[in-house]
């Protein structure tokens, strides 16, 4: 039994340390030293069972930490030279199969994977194609841009722009009618000011309010339509400012109602008023916060009516300074928006209108086909520029110089899946208010989903037609109908969508 430990400890330490000599030479001094150990019984002591099995259990240990055989190695060394040979061989054929496997990976080109525009794939990033889309539609703008040039040279006449809003360059009937709104603002403010003190009762201030808000609707229609020397243009802005007028009073009116019938409410219960805060800590806000009836000011009105919203509040959020690089972009991108739409309109759309007055005529159904297919690409373009300067930099150019905190004039209304998300997100201060003082009301008293959403496009079908018909001073019901047709084609585009373009509902809304 010693001289198998001898011979298995020489075997462990001897094979590593002698790689270079060979695997049957071994260090003398090992095995000396452990012959040493295992017979010098005086200086250790009696070495104990236990001992002689943790000296065996770690040899044995060594023995399988070796690498790549070494284990068979310590068996070579009884074995012959042929073993050993063999052995050498087999290792050196599995590098070769490793390196050769290695090899065959890097020479490999295929794996399992789906095409980029299949729909299984993973693959999202398609900015390239939309460059160059990009691209292609400049170039075949461009083409029609040289042709319109060629073929009726160049249209685009300044001068041409102002008699749009003026007939007479010393008669201005559509300044004058804006300036005339502001007696509206005033019998608005006085009245508030009445129901406030409680001078006049609800049912009076309610009366007031009708016959004021009937007046600015009606008022400028009249003027409009019986003074031949307002132009189509002036028309249609002057009646775009009393429908913003009308809008903004209406809105005024409900909040401050909606304070009063508040105050009443706390003051029945004995808890404290809105303008009269108890607490210390509140104090000191209410010096930034106004509240009911301190709002009933003209500086708290007048902003009000210059501020982009149409949804009255008493303390609008305002931002901290007037950033003048942000004012000064807005400016310049609303210059240049609006001489390129007028040259767009001039080059481009009145020449192709006046071409399509004799199809129409004729009830030439292909030639007035075509003649609204080359009105489709500048239309939507002037549409377009149009949306981006009035809502984009023209509103943010207001509130910028206002201060004023809520920026959301719009959405992505071009995702748009159906017709209802587009309407209440292209135009949020109109959504904002027709949700706030006519979708909600009409709920709380008792109105389905479907009777108040048909009121809703009602209004807005009759405002449209308001501004179209009114200006041109012809009633066709054209805007009306094409509105209120939406109410009924909704299911139908929407199922259209769903069978057809189950992933492209966003093409049947544009």
């Amino acid at each position: 039994m010693f001289l198998i430990k001898i011979k298995l400890f020489c075997i462990v330490s001897g094979y590593y340390h002698t790689a270079a000599s060979g695997p049957n030479v071994f260090t003398i001094e090992a095995c000396r030293k452990f012959a040493g150990i295992m017979t010098d019984k005086d200086e250790f002591g009696p070495i104990t069972r236990n001992r002689r099995r943790a000296t065996i259990t770690s040899a044995k240990s060594e023995t399988v930490k070796l690498r790549n055989g070494a284990t068979a190695a310590a068996t070579d060394l009884t074995s012959g030279p042929k073993a050993r040979e063999s052995l050498t061989k087999t290792l050196q054929l599995n590098e070769d199969s490793k390196q050769k496997c290695d090899r065959y990976d890097k020479m490999s080109c295929h794996k399992l994977q789906e095409s980029m525009l299949s729909s299984a794939s993973s693959f999202r990033n398609y900015r390239g194609v939309l460059n160059w889309c990009v691209v292609m539609l400049v170039l075949s703008n461009a083409r029609l841009f040289l042709e319109n040039l060629l073929r009726y040279g160049i249209l685009v006449d300044p001068i041409q722009v102002v008699s749009l809003f003026l007939k007479d360059p010393y008669s201005w009937p559509a300044a004058c009618l804006v300036i005339v709104s502001n007696v509206f603002i005033f019998v608005a403010l006085y009245t508030e000011r009445k129901l406030a003190m409680g001078s006049i009762s609800e049912k009076v201030g309610l009366l007031i309010y009708i016959f004021n808000l009937t007046v600015i609707l009606c008022f400028p229609m009249v003027v409009v339509l019986k003074l031949p020397s307002i132009t189509p243009v002036g028309g249609a802005f002057t009646l775009g400012v009393y429908t913003i007028l009308f809008l903004k009073l209406y809105s005024y009116k409900d909040v401050n109602r909606w304070c009063r019938v508040r105050t009443q409410v706390k003051a029945r219960s004995l808890s404290r008023s809105l303008s009269c805060p108890s607490s210390p800590s509140a104090s000191s806000c209410m010096q930034s916060h106004v509240s009911y009836p301190g709002n009933l000011s003209l500086r708290d009105m007048y902003y009000f009516v210059f501020a982009p919203t149409l949804c009255y509040e008493l303390n609008f959020p305002r931002s901290e300074s007037i950033r003048m690089g942000f004012l000064l972009r807005r400016l310049f991108e609303m210059l240049l928006l609006t001489q390129l739409l007028v040259g767009l309109t001039q080059q481009w759309m009145v020449p192709i209108i006046r071409s399509s007055m004799k199809p129409l005529q004729e009830m030439d159904y292909s030639r007035m086909t075509e003649r609204l297919l080359r009105l489709a690409v500048p239309n939507h373009l002037i549409w377009l520029i149009f949306f981006y300067c009035f809502f984009h930099s023209s509103m943010n150019f207001v509130a910028e110089l206002l201060r004023f905190g809520d920026r959301e004039f719009y959405r992505d209304w071009w995702n748009s899946e159906t017709i209802t998300y587009f309407w209440q997100n292209w135009n949020i201060p109109v959504h904002k208010w027709c949700l706030r003082h006519f979708y909600k009301p009409l709920l709380r008293r008792g109105a389905g989903k479907l009777l108040s959403q048909s009121a809703v496009f009602f209004a807005s079908a009759f405002f449209h037609e308001y501004l179209v018909s009114v200006p041109l001073r012809m009633f066709r019901l054209w805007a009306f109908m094409g509105m209120m047709a939406q109410v009924r084609i909704f299911d139908t585009k929407k199922t259209f969508a769903l069978i057809f373009l189950p992933k492209k509902k966003n093409v049947y809304i544009i």
